[in-house]
Order: C-alpha cells, then sequence, then structure tokens
C-alpha cells in the first residue's frame, strides 16, 4: 500500500478505528519526539513538542503504531505511555 492508497491527495484526514486521523501526524510526531529528545531544544520548545507529542497519542494509537514499533528513549517512552 502507498500513502495515496490511504490518503489521496484530496483528503487531508481520514477516520481510523473510530479516530480523525490528519495527514501528516506520524510526521509531525517524529519532528516533535525528535525535538522534545534533543538537548539543545529550548524549554519554551520542548513545552510545545510536548504538547504536540501528547495531542498527537491518539491519533497513533488509533492507527497502531505503537503495537508495531517501540520508542527506544526512555524518557519519550514513558511520555508516550500516558493515558
Amino acid at each position: 500500500m502507498r500513502a495515496e492508497d490511504l490518503l489521496p491527495d484530496q483528503l487531508n484526514h481520514g477516520d481510523f478505528n473510530g479516530t480523525q486521523v490528519r495527514k501528516g501526524t506520524v510526521g509531525a510526531f517524529l519532528i516533535n519526539a525528535r525535538l522534545w529528545s534533543d538537548p539543545g531544544t529550548s524549554a519554551q520548545q520542548r513545552r510545545v513538542a510536548e504538547e504536540d507529542l501528547l495531542a498527537a497519542l491518539p491519533a497513533l494509537r488509533a492507527l497502531g503504531l505503537f503495537e508495531l514499533v517501540q520508542v527506544r528513549d526512555p524518557a519519550l517512552r514513558a511520555l508516550c505511555e500516558q493515558d
């Protein structure tokens, strides 16, 4: 399956397991995870990244991401395991 098979160009979100998931959610999660984990990130940037990470968790869980991959960084993994 290719990305365009899952969400064609004209769609910006899809319903996965009852949760609306916006196109780009996984990519944004990866960028925010890198920022959040980087010791050079300012406290303000880290707070914003954390808020965005937490907001993305329901969509990532609906996609089943964490059933297939494990976050290696222990602190980030703990953040992702929050309810």
